[in-house]
């Protein structure tokens, strides 16, 4: 008589369960790249906010606002033109739990506005922008002749 040679079920049970270890010991490291990878699109998303903020103001030699709102950010001209429509030219989306804060160190009154003033010579104020969400947390400060960011924070949860 032939032995078929075969797992048994207690081997296959020990494999599932050594198997679905591994798998929720590698889950939250994902979660963690995941989160990651969100807060540099956020830090990325306002850069490019910045980048065109000083672009427009030196090729259209006009001053341009990063302006805060309730949960965004815009970008739009300090003052439009008489024919010129109002209307917003770009835009940072804050998630629901994101919060995204404008601090100005030169600014000459106490509680300045919420916003932020680009040259047409493509200096701006200098500024500290600080963000927090569900994914992490950075903060940068803006430097008034480049408007180039030093990231000062950055803790992705």
């Amino acid at each position: 008589m032939r032995r078929c040679r075969a797992f048994t079920l207690i081997e296959i049970v020990i494999t599932v369960f050594i198997l679905m270890l591994v798998l929720l010991l590698a889950v939250p490291s994902l979660n963690g790249v995941l989160a990651d990878k969100r807060l540099r699109r956020s830090l990325e998303g306002f850069n490019n906010l910045v980048r065109q903020a000083q672009e427009r103001s030196v090729v259209e030699r006009r001053p341009y606002l990063i302006v805060w709102r309730e949960k965004e950010v815009v970008l739009r001209p300090e003052a439009f033109a008489k024919d010129e429509q109002a209307k917003v030219l770009s835009e940072f989306q804050l998630g629901r739990d994101d919060v995204l804060k404008l601090t100005l160190p030169a600014a000459l009154t106490k509680n300045p506005p919420a916003q932020w003033i680009f040259w047409p010579s493509g200096t701006c104020e200098p500024a500290v922008v600080e963000f927090s969400g569900r994914d992490g947390s950075w903060s940068a400060h803006y430097s008034a002749l480049s408007a180039r960011a030093e990231l000062t924070n950055y803790a992705a949860r």
